[in-house]
């Protein structure tokens, strides 16, 4: 599986962003997904995850409310919607597929045999 995330920019405040991760590959839909952030000088992070039919999606503490992850397995494709964005959320965001890993493990970051995207970059002004 191929991963292409897009989406990020630079936003005040308070705005909202909607991030894409298409995915290649015909399995697509028996991935679990799931969105990390890496901010300057920090680890990688869990934001949210969802299972492989979307009946599942776990969420960090600190964007829940703020951010809905979905997937669309006919486009091949799993978003990040995030809205009230502050500027601790500023980071890259990378989007992530397992098939072995469970979405619900990705969410206490026990990620193993996962796919990778290149990474967007949010930015959040003040």
């Amino acid at each position: 599986v191929q991963l292409q995330a897009s989406g990020g920019g630079l936003v005040q405040a308070g705005g909202s962003l909607r991030l894409s991760c298409a995915a290649s590959g015909r399995i697509y839909g028996s991935y679990n997904m799931g969105w990390f952030r890496q901010a300057p000088g920090k680890e990688r992070e869990f934001v949210a995850s969802i299972n492989w039919s979307g009946g599942s999606t776990y969420y960090s503490e600190s964007i829940k409310g703020r951010f809905t992850i979905s997937r669309d397995n006919a486009k091949n494709t799993v978003y990040l919607q995030m809205n009230i964005l502050k500027p601790e959320d500023t980071a890259v965001y990378y989007c992530a597929a397992g098939l072995r890993t469970t979405a619900q493990a990705m969410a206490v970051m026990k990620i193993s045999n996962a796919y990778w995207g290149q990474g967007t970059q949010v930015t959040v002004s003040s």
